[in-house]
């Protein structure tokens, strides 16, 4: 999902950013812990991350129910032609970004696929996500045909660039009842069958909506739910809700799409200092210590750089109750 459209290394150190407006950051809502609900704070370390000695390529990662490795920081490209949309792409790929969330609402995924392709780098070390946008449809059959047209769209775009397969096919958004929620999934599950796809993900689910899902026995469990989460404006169950259902967040507006508040920002710039990290890089830490992962979007080199070099300092548990402490929904 895009910033929300329509409402979702091998890396320098790059000195923090002057204090200027922060770009937007892709969709992926908010999740909190079990007893984040008792003490209003979030404890500091949650998903398992795998980690190599030394600097990795693409930053750390946590592992999916899928067993797939699934890099913390993602790249989500927003609306804008193909032409940029290569150009940021093999950008991305340059500064070290191996997670890519390539949405249709975009209307760029073609410009995408190329830019893997024009990059070099071997598919085998990237994660692409694709999206399909079928909210719209009105009960089962209705929402598995247009999932299903969605799901062929997806991998059509992204042939341009020789991409066979996606890593990852997201629901940008449930449809407005379980039938029809269960149809969107039947198309999901015919992809992965074929093996058009390794994972299932979902973009603005509540528990609820989950449960559409999860109610079958047999169906596939989404590995991700994308939601809006960030620092003073987060809800503090969700993490625990998916987490409890198998399920990774990951943060669409990470940075609050570019408008974290005053006070959210001051006390991420006063912790950054102590750390020489920016404002931007201590919120998307705080969001990866809280067992969250992130989507974000830029179009400077610089910025790309910055959000890959987060995983070299660990915010302390005061400092995670701080900024926990400022979230704007309880």
């Amino acid at each position: 999902t895009l910033c929300r459209l329509g409402s979702p290394t091998a890396t320098a150190f790059s000195a923090p950013r002057a204090q200027a407006s922060r770009r937007g950051v892709l969709d992926g809502d908010a999740l909190g812990r079990a007893n984040l609900l008792r003490a209003g704070v979030l404890p500091a370390v949650a998903l398992p991350f795998a980690q190599a000695a030394g600097a990795k390529v693409g930053g750390d990662t946590v592992i999916l129910n899928t067993k797939q490795e699934f890099p913390i920081a993602s790249f989500g490209l927003q609306i804008y032609d193909d032409s940029t949309a290569q150009q940021l792409t093999e950008t991305a790929l340059a500064v070290g970004f191996r997670n890519f969330f390539a949405s249709v609402l975009a209307g760029n995924q073609q410009g995408f696929a190329r830019g893997v392709a024009a990059s070099g780098v071997p598919r085998e070390e990237l994660f692409i996500c694709g999206t399909v946008l079928s909210n719209s449809a009105r009960g089962f059959n209705s929402a598995y045909r247009l999932t299903k047209k969605g799901c062929d769209e997806n991998l059509k775009a992204f042939s341009v660039g020789g991409i066979t397969y996606v890593d990852q096919i997201m629901l940008d958004y449930p449809a407005g009842d379980c039938d029809s929620i269960r149809g969107q999934w039947k198309a999901f599950e015919e992809m992965l069958a074929a093996g058009q796809t390794k994972s299932l993900a979902v973009s603005n689910f509540s528990p609820e909506q989950l449960d559409c899902i999860l109610s079958d026995k047999s169906a596939t469990v989404p590995a991700v739910n994308q939601l809006p989460y960030s620092v003073g404006n987060f809800d503090p169950s969700a993490v625990e809700e998916n987490r409890k259902r198998g399920i990774v967040v990951q943060a669409w507006s990470p940075l609050g799409s570019g408008r974290l508040s005053r006070r959210a920002r001051k006390a991420c710039e006063e912790i950054g200092k102590g750390y020489n990290k920016s404002f931007a890089q201590v919120a998307l830490r705080w969001i990866a210590q809280t067992g969250a992962t992130f989507s974000m979007q830029t179009r400077k080199r610089e910025h790309f750089q910055e959000d890959l070099d987060i995983f070299d300092f660990q915010l302390t548990q005061a400092e995670m109750d701080t900024l926990s402490a400022l979230n704007g929904r309880r």
